[in-house]
């Protein structure tokens, strides 16, 4: 959403404002102005603020830099500019097919917040870990990853539905009958950061 965070500010302090004029002069609320005044004041701005606030850490949570601000994600994000080695996440990042901004996400749709009840529980359990530290020296999916996350991309990408390689496996691509990983098997490449080039992005 944009402008979610000057909505936020003007908000809280709208709300701020009209709970320091009720405590300053409860001599209002005698009057029915006064009342409607005092109901803003303490149930419907707390309401707008928790919906404003909530929305905006939602859209944060989006970010590149959200995902990456946990340590044990670290090397994910620096697999991003390994140059060389044809890994898929690096390639979509530095060439630009895929936001940089929401990068993760944008092909992790299912994970965590946005995800079912059950990505959401396991949301909780990744933050008891991150702060219990307990992590895993080596992270793993929960599940085999869904071509649905390719697909939501390159469905109607015309390089993707003409490619030769792709035709005869249209129907079981869509079904998940053959994963995408099967040809596409380099994605992160974590172990490798130690030997791979980075790639220096110009920014002039």
């Amino acid at each position: 959403m944009p402008y979610l965070n000057e909505v936020l500010a003007a908000v809280a302090f709208v709300a701020v404002a009209l709970i320091a004029l009720i405590v300053l002069r409860p001599n209002l609320t005698a009057a029915r102005g006064g009342k409607i005044l005092a109901f803003l004041a303490f149930f419907i701005s707390p309401l707008l603020l928790t919906w404003a606030g909530t929305s905006a850490q939602l859209e944060h949570s989006k970010s590149t830099s959200f995902c990456l601000s946990c340590h044990t994600m670290a090397p994910y994000g620096e697999s991003l500019a390994t140059d060389g080695g044809g890994y898929i996440p690096a390639l979509h990042y530095q060439n630009n097919l895929v936001p940089r901004e929401n990068a993760c996400f944008t092909c992790h749709t299912t994970y965590t917040l946005f995800g079912d009840f059950s990505a959401k529980l396991k949301g909780m359990k990744h933050v008891y870990v991150y702060y219990t530290g307990t992590a895993p020296q080596k992270l793993s999916l929960y599940e085999k990853y869904s071509n649905r996350e390719c697909l939501h991309c390159h469905a109607a990408a015309r390089s993707y539905v003409e490619s030769e390689f792709h035709e005869p496996l249209l129907e079981d691509i869509v079904k998940d009958a053959t994963s995408c990983l099967e040809c596409h098997d380099r994605v992160h490449a974590v172990s490798k950061l130690g030997e791979l080039k980075k790639w220096k992005e110009r920014t002039e």
